[in-house]
């Protein structure tokens, strides 16, 4: 096709915009941005856009200021009459509030589509978005990718033996029966009660761990009270060892010291969200989601099936 393509990203997606642009053979584009002295800010694209195909690539951490950042380059990009705005969002914010679970609560990932519809996309690319439903608060059309295709590979070189999958808690449930199915292991699950967000009020495990190799898999990692809970458990329980992946790590709060103290011997995560550098720890492992959405990109450019790029 003879449509030009052009990359941007936001400020705090840089890092992981050059590898996507790296694995499809691009460049980023120059984005000019002006800040005012009471915080607020405006951007303008360094280079024509009218009639291209446009990945506009960040994701939403921290999420109001990452999100705006992102919708004024998509209402820049249509008001300079770009033909195609996909929105390439690794990493989906608001995602865990996909329903109203009590009186009087907003659903903040329906309104953020509406806000990313209105804005001027066409197109969305996002990977392991918390809830499967959430495709269809969007009004155009939605690529959900899983990091699956990239943590199968990395299972199964480990080559381990007595090998059994489990979910940190009942919504995960699905995921790990996927992972489960694949790899032909069995299913381990934690049962959970949460006093309120981010504390646990009680754990219990459905399932035989002794003398597995346990993989804990999880979509989200913030301030990995449930995945470390879980983990303790499981060893407790008698596992041989426990191991955990995770797509997205926010990594908030004291996550950081509860991965280290705990009995998790590795976490395997994305790069969906830059990892804080100044809390390394040598247990957690980062495998790159550039390629996939790289190739994914080629084809929705090229208008091809994406269907081979799942794994499950």
């Amino acid at each position: 096709m003879n449509q030009k393509v052009l990359f941007f990203s936001t400020r705090s997606g840089l890092q992981l915009s050059k590898h996507i642009a790296y694995y499809y053979g691009q460049f980023l584009g120059k984005i000019n941005f002006l800040e005012f002295s009471d915080g607020e800010y405006t951007l303008s694209f360094e280079e024509s856009v009218r009639g291209a195909r446009v990945f506009l690539i960040g994701s939403t951490f921290p999420p109001v200021d990452n999100l705006m950042e992102l919708l004024l380059m998509c209402d820049a990009a249509k008001r300079a009459s770009a033909h195609n705005i996909t929105l390439v969002i690794p990493y989906f914010g608001w995602a865990r509030q996909d329903h109203k679970d009590r009186p009087r609560t907003p659903i903040a990932s329906k309104l953020v589509a509406n806000l990313v519809v209105a804005s001027g996309a066409t197109r969305v690319m996002t990977m392991d978005l918390h809830a499967d439903q959430i495709q269809g608060f969007f009004d155009i059309p939605v690529d959900h990718l899983y990091a699956s295709r990239i943590f199968i590979e990395y299972i199964k070189n480990l080559n381990m033996d007595q090998l059994t999958i489990a979910s940190p808690d009942m919504g995960g449930a699905k995921r790990a029966r996927s992972y489960a199915g694949y790899l032909r292991t069995n299913v381990v699950i934690c049962y959970k009660e949460r006093k309120k967000a981010n504390e646990i009020e009680f754990m219990n495990l459905i399932g035989d761990v002794k003398g597995k190799n346990i993989i804990l898999i999880d979509d989200i990692v913030d301030t990995a009270g449930t995945l470390t809970e879980a983990a303790n458990l499981i060893q407790q329980q008698g596992a041989k060892s426990v191991r955990a992946i995770a797509t997205h790590p926010i990594l908030s709060g004291n996550s950081y010291n509860k991965i280290k103290n705990s009995y998790i011997k590795e976490l395997v995560v994305t790069d969906t969200i830059p990892i804080n550098n100044n809390n390394p720890i040598d247990k957690i492992k980062v495998l790159s989601c550039a390629p996939l959405f790289a190739e994914v990109m080629k084809s929705v450019h090229n208008e091809e099936s994406i269907s081979n790029k799942f794994i499950i």
